[in-house]
This record gives structure tokens, sequence and C-alpha cells, in this order.
């Protein structure tokens, strides 16, 4: 592999300052084990994409003259947040001093510098548009969700959306829909029916890394949901209902809720799509919520492997056979059966993770992948899951390749496809939205 027109390794001073070191090209990390990075994969950093800085940690990088692995030693590794729609082909490749903090979670891709800009090995997933920064316009967004607050002054979802997702955490979802467009997200439940050991919304005192939001602490009624989600439904373009949020647990612990809530939105308008995101764990409930008009379900894993989904999401009173069920259950149906599916190099490609994502598609008949950046530290989450050798890999860009040829009617995507993609032409431009 000819690495001459590879990028940099970048490094960090400590001190929020980048450098590039023109004397390593950069390598990418796949499991435990850095690795060189074909050219051809390299894209530039898309717009909404981060810099981090990983203290503790050194850069691994292939040294431009003798063409060995060696330490960056002159400051910290950097990773690149990639943004949504994006999936990454390698993590940052680095080595972990004893005294180096627990990274938060984020995604963590390999990331190098050339010609004077930043690249990373990464595709463009998906064509959507809807999380994009350039979309988002900050009046619109204030002015929205002063409006929406003051219609809906009673309305706890409402103050939870408007007041914690959009104001504070910035959620994509959120601000859309105060933008009146798309995606409007409908957390449900507080509680939840697994541990995953990543959880954004939840994590114990004594543990070493903090959620990213904090978890919706009540139960909405049907009457809550159904006072702002119909005239989503009516005004909106492509509009889409998702129960199920990074804000709160597993909404299927509502499914009575959501149900009854359901069942009032079709009475008042059958335009748009609902969706649940969800771990999928009572199919049961999936099965009732179809019947009254469910159109789509995402269900989250990191492994199509029941050992390593178990390791991962310490599930309660569930088993992986379930999940699978539910998104059975949802094409029987007739609706869209996606997998949110957390990509991690070095896992997610390996010979056993390919064969049983091949079953899982063919045993539920899958729409959709949904290929999404695992967001965790990988030292942290290996760890913790006791993975310590990950065996022959084919690489994600050759996975990919691998599923589209031998599954053509599989969608690859990033986001919940509207009811106008599900019941037509999938791959229309919807840019223009």
């Amino acid at each position: 592999m000819a690495l001459e027109n590879s990028p940099f390794v970048l490094y960090s001073d400590g001190k929020g300052n980048i450098f590039e070191d023109t004397s390593l090209f950069v390598t990418g990390r796949s499991g435990w084990e850095a690795a060189p990075i074909d050219p051809s994969l390299f894209i530039e950093l898309p717009d909404g994409g981060n810099l981090y800085e990983l203290p503790g940690r050194r850069g691994i990088g292939i040294d431009v003259e003798t063409g060995e692995m060696r330490l960056c030693e002159k400051g910290w590794a950097v990773a690149a947040f990639i943004p949504p729609a994006h999936t990454g082909f390698y993590l940052a490749a680095f080595e972990t001093s004893e005294e180096a903090p627990t990274l938060p979670l984020f995604c963590y891709t390999a990331v190098g510098w050339w010609d004077d800009k930043f690249y990373v090995p990464a595709v463009r997933i998906e064509q959507d548009i809807r999380q994009e920064c350039a979309g988002y316009d900050s009046e619109v967004i204030a002015d929205g969700t002063e409006n929406l607050l003051q219609a809906y002054s009673h309305n706890r979802l409402i103050k939870h959306l408007m007041e914690n997702c959009c104001r504070t955490y910035h959620c994509p979802a959120a601000r859309n829909f105060a933008m009146g467009r798309w995606e409007c997200p409908v957390p449900s439940s507080p509680a939840c029916n697994a541990n995953c050991i990543g959880c954004i919304s939840f994590q114990p005192q004594e543990e070493s890394i903090v959620s990213t939001q904090d978890r919706l602490t009540f139960k909405p009624t049907a009457e809550e949901i159904v006072e702002f989600t119909v005239p989503h439904l009516e005004t909106a373009p492509y509009p889409i209902i998702s129960f199920g949020q990074g804000c709160e647990g597993e909404p299927l612990l509502m499914w009575e809720t959501i149900r009854e809530a359901i069942i009032e939105i079709r009475k008042h308008t059958s335009k748009g799509s609902i969706n649940i995101n969800t771990n999928g764990s009572k199919p049961d409930a999936v099965q009732k919520l179809c019947e009254v008009g469910l159109n789509s379900i995402r269900v989250s894993l990191n492994s199509a492997q029941k050992h390593i989904y178990t390791a991962y999401y310490r599930p309660n009173n569930y088993e992986f056979e379930d999940i699978v069920e539910s998104l059975r259950v949802v094409r029987k149906n007739g609706g869209w059966a996606s997998i949110n599916y957390f990509v991690f190099p070095g896992m997610t490609d390996t010979m056993e993770e390919y064969e049983a994502l091949r079953k899982l598609i063919r045993d539920t008949d899958l729409s959709m992948i949904q290929w999404r950046n695992f967001n965790i530290d990988p030292d942290w989450y290996l760890g913790k899951i006791g993975v310590t050798e990950t065996g022959d890999l084919l690489g994600i860009h050759q996975l990919m390749d691998l599923i589209r040829e031998e599954f053509p009617n599989v969608k690859f995507g990033y986001f919940n496809p509207p009811i106008e993609r599900i019941k037509g032409n999938y791959t229309a431009d919807f840019a223009h939205y």
C-alpha cells in the first residue's frame, strides 16, 4: 500500500492547540491494533466535525522514512468526531498510559492533516441533510422554542424537549422540532430494562464516566403526547414522530401509553410516519403497537452476536432472541425494520460478526442498517466486555460492500426514513427539503 499521499499524524500540546507531525503518517485502530490506512478511504473532515485531544495517550504513526510504526512523543493524541450521516472506518490509534482518564461518550475516529485540510477515513452513508449544521438557524430555533413553550405551557414533554433537550443540550432532533420540520422526538419512559455500559442518560455514581444528558424524570400521558405530535404530523415536511430518545430509558416499558397515543393520533391525522427507537425487548408489545399504526422500528445493538450484545446491554428480563423477534414482528405487519448498528472497527468487521449479521438480516427480513459510530472509549469498552483479541478482520468498508452485494434490498443509512421513502423511492434526493 503506497502511503505517499497519506495524511500526517496530529498531536495536541494540551492547551487547545493542534499541530501536524510531518515525520509520521497517520494510522487507524481496529480492535486493539494499529494499522496503515488505505489513502483512498480518506475524505475531508465534514462540516460539523470536531477534533478531540486524548489526554494521557500518544498517537501511533508510520515513520515516513523507515516505514516503521512508532509513537508521536510531541504531545497528546488527537481524534475526530465525525458528524451524523457519516460512518468511520478506523478509530484513532494511540497508546494509553496508566494515568490516562477514561474518555467521554463520543466517537473517536482517526484523523490526519494533508494539503492544509483535515482528513478522516470515513464515508457519507446517508444523503439526508436533517442534522447538518448549516441547516440550523439559531433565530428560528429560539423563536420556535419560545412559541412551543407558550402554546403548550402545561405540557411537561414540551417543557422537557425545549428547555432540556433544545436549549441545554442542543439536541439536533429537538432543534428540528423547534424549526417545525422532519423528525419530532417523543421521549416517553424514565425507566429502562437494560444496563448498557455506555448509557448516555444514566451512569452509576461510582463509574469513571458521566452521562452526556439528563434522563426524563416523569411518565408522560397519552394526552401530552397527542397534543403536539398531531400538529407536527399535519404541518411538518416529511414528518416523523419517534418514540425512544437518548434522554430516556426504554419506551416499550410505556407501550400501553404509546398505544393509546397512536390510536388517538390516527383519529386526527393519517399523515407522516410513527416510529419507535427501542432495544426491542418486548415483541408482544411491538405487535400491539403495529396493530394500531406503528410504521417503523429501529432496534439498537452493538453486535449481532448474542454474547457480545449481552455483555454490553446487560438486559433485565429479556434476551437477544426477543430483539430478533421484535424486528420480525414489524416486518410481518408490513412495517419498516431498521437496526441502529454501533460500528466499532475491529469488532463490527470480524468474520464472526459478519456471519452473525448475515443471519440476522435473513432471519428478520431487515429493511435497513443505520451504520452509527459507537460513542465510547475504545479501551474502556473492550475491557468492560472482556475482549482481548479480535481475530481476522474484513475492514468496515469491505464489510459494507459484502452486505450490500448479498442483500441489495437492505438500505444503508443513518436516520429513520420518512413514510415517503418507506413507501416510495428510497433513493430519492430529499436534500431540497
